[in-house]
């Protein structure tokens, strides 16, 4: 057992994030939650016509996908890259917890049960972010915003 202080100590041993580099974990997060929306943004490019069919298939006018794959591409990498991170995390926000309503709201279904609470969940993510001030590893620091 060590006399130290704990004040003395350069890490508090009550934070998990203290023992990462400054910023790494902010980083970490927003590229793990950003990345799901990279890759649907190219997966609905390379299969255009089908989500057409799946948008139409649950009401959604088609004429919202350019829309939607902007989102998911463009938000997606202003969230790696930390570009109007809190305005970007509240706008998916917003769209994950309205296509959770759309496209997943089944929940007698065990698979839409669980893609409709992967979409709540991944909202949750977000809104954390949105109120977040930026992070060190972020253009958002680098521009003073």
């Amino acid at each position: 057992m060590s006399t130290t202080p704990s004040s003395a100590l350069p890490v508090n041993p009550n934070r998990v994030a203290d023992l990462l580099p400054q910023g790494l974990a902010e980083f970490t997060g927003r590229t793990l939650l950003a990345l799901i929306f990279v890759l649907a943004g190219f997966g609905k490019l390379g299969n255009y016509d089908g989500n057409l069919a799946y948008m139409a298939s649950a009401g959604v006018p088609g004429f919202l996908l350019p829309p939607v794959i902007a989102l998911e591409l463009l938000g997606g990498i202003a969230l790696i890259i930390g570009f109007q991170v809190r305005l970007t995390a509240l706008l998916l926000a917003i769209f994950c917890i309205s296509s959770a309503f759309l496209f997943h709201f089944q929940l007698a279904d065990q698979m839409q049960f669980i893609m409709f609470f992967k979409n709540i969940a991944i909202a949750g993510g977000f809104l954390l972010l949105s109120v977040q001030p930026s992070g060190p590893w972020t253009l958002d620091r680098k521009l003073g915003a």
